[in-house]
């Protein structure tokens, strides 16, 4: 049974595949090996130097003391004071480095008492040519042979130890010869194999391309009217809460204006009944504090009823073109005090180059000022951070108010723009709604996100002045 093109596909990347896995296995092994016996050679060379470094310090020594016998001047024992410090230190770092080698423990401990005894010598020598009034004394001369065979059985120790490492070292470079012509073997073997699996591929490639091309064309196409539906929904669905934002402001605009008038119809009548009462008791001071007090809170409700309207009735703007990272920078100079009592951090990250605005210039501030001294107060005192951003989005502008305070849930988000709605303790619930009702007189938009103990955000979307 003759086997389909996509089996003979399927088993030859298979092959190829468990072909191209062993040949890595086996390059990742020798790699391995390689690196060990890399290290090892290393430590062959780091011994041979140290070995070299000893023999080196005990010569200086030796040099410095003759010098100083000859000429006594002090300064030649400063090779002497070196190199006595430095060989024993040497010793005990060679034999902590060969400490797995067994077999040169015994000579590592003999070079240790060869050091320590040339050493003293010369120390001995130092002291009897002070004592000896600066001349080289019998003693001196009678040791000369001793110095001279101590010397030499190091050297000879020092070459022995260095023969030893220097056959070890070659016994692993060929090793390591060795593997790497392994490893050329392999990633020879490793090449052909990628090179038949890409010629397979390519057949393969040569015979299917053009079915997928045209899948890949009907996808794209589909994927371009997806995005296209995607983004036509967005627009929609911003334009729809927009809409509900303005027959919402719309419909409290409605009621507020009639409440307006149903208050203030019986507030001129208690306002005209108390003035014919005040003027029929005149004389009874008890009856004045009384009428005063029934003044006092009629003019009390009339400031709200027109506080009222104000802040849910459009208003004629005086519009101006302006900057809005420059109209940003005024709104917080007039919020400088509040920012300073609070020890605020303001962070702006203002986009370059925005077109301009068209907007009422100061009724725009006192929208904007609204957001920042909310943003103020929901923040923690010595502990706010507001962050305000303006960017492009969609061709129109975005201004962003990001604060770290306590943040709103739903049923205070859902009511945020009614009118004398607050959580403050103090305040009549107008700022906002007059804010909202500021913007979109500019024929913009206010959206708020917001999540209890992670903070709020603002978004004030504007028009740029060639768009309105």
């Amino acid at each position: 049974m003759a086997l389909s093109l996509k089996i003979k596909i399927r088993w030859g990347y298979v092959i190829a595949f468990l072909m191209l896995l062993i040949s890595y296995v086996l390059i990742f092994y020798i790699i391995r090996k390689v690196a060990k016996e890399a290290s090892a050679v290393s430590h062959s060379y780091a011994v041979i130097n140290m070995l070299e470094s000893i023999k080196a310090e005990v010569t200086d020594a030796e040099t410095g003391v003759r010098g100083y016998v000859l000429t006594s001047d002090t300064r030649f024992l400063k090779p002497y004071n070196t190199g006595s410090r430095n060989s024993l230190s040497l010793v005990r770092q060679l034999k902590s480095m060969m400490s797995d080698n067994i077999g040169a423990k015994g000579k590592l401990d003999t070079m240790g008492e060869l050091v320590s005894k040339r050493l003293s010598l010369l120390s001995n020598s130092i002291a009897g040519f002070q004592r000896g009034g600066f001349t080289i004394t019998d003693s001196m001369k009678a040791h000369r042979e001793t110095n001279k065979n101590t010397m030499d059985s190091l050297r000879m120790l020092v070459r022995t130890l260095q023969e030893k490492e220097y056959m070890i070292m070659n016994q692993r470079n060929d090793k390591v010869r060795g593997f790497f012509g392994n490893t050329e073997v392999l990633a020879v073997t490793s090449l052909l194999v990628a090179l038949i699996t890409v010629i397979y591929s390519l057949i393969v490639y040569t015979r299917e391309n053009k079915a997928k091309e045209e899948a890949d064309q009907t996808a794209k196409a589909y994927s371009l009217e997806l995005e296209a539906r995607v983004n036509e929904l967005n627009r929609v669905n911003v334009e729809l809460e927009e809409l509900k934002s303005m027959e919402k402001f719309t419909s409290t605009g409605r009621i507020a204006r009639t409440i307006a008038h149903e208050v203030r119809n019986p507030l001129t009548n208690i306002s005209l009944a108390s003035e014919q009462i005040k003027e029929a008791v005149v004389g009874n001071s008890e009856a004045d504090v009384l009428l005063e007090m029934i003044g006092r809170n009629v003019n009390r409700i009339n400031q709200l009823v027109s506080d009222l309207l104000n802040s849910t009735r459009f208003g004629q703007l005086e519009y101006t073109s302006i900057d809005i990272n420059r109209l940003l920078d005024e709104t917080l100079e007039l919020a400088a005090d509040r920012i300073e009592l609070n020890h605020v951090r303001i962070e702006k990250y203002f986009e370059k180059g925005m077109p301009e605005v068209l907007v009422d210039k100061e009724k725009m501030k006192l929208a904007l000022l609204n957001i920042i001294v909310n943003a103020i107060e929901a923040m923690k005192k010595d502990d706010g951070l507001l962050q305000i951003r303006t960017y492009k989005q969609g061709g129109r502008c975005v201004v962003e108010f990001r604060d770290n305070g306590a943040g709103m849930d739903d049923d205070t988000l859902h009511k945020l723009f009614e009118p004398y709605f607050t959580s403050k303790q103090k305040g009549n619930g107008l700022g906002l709604t007059n804010t909202q009702n500021i913007i979109l007189n500019h024929k913009g938009n206010i959206n708020v996100r917001s999540q209890q103990g992670k903070g709020s955000t603002f978004f004030v979307i504007l028009n740029f002045e060639n768009n309105v």
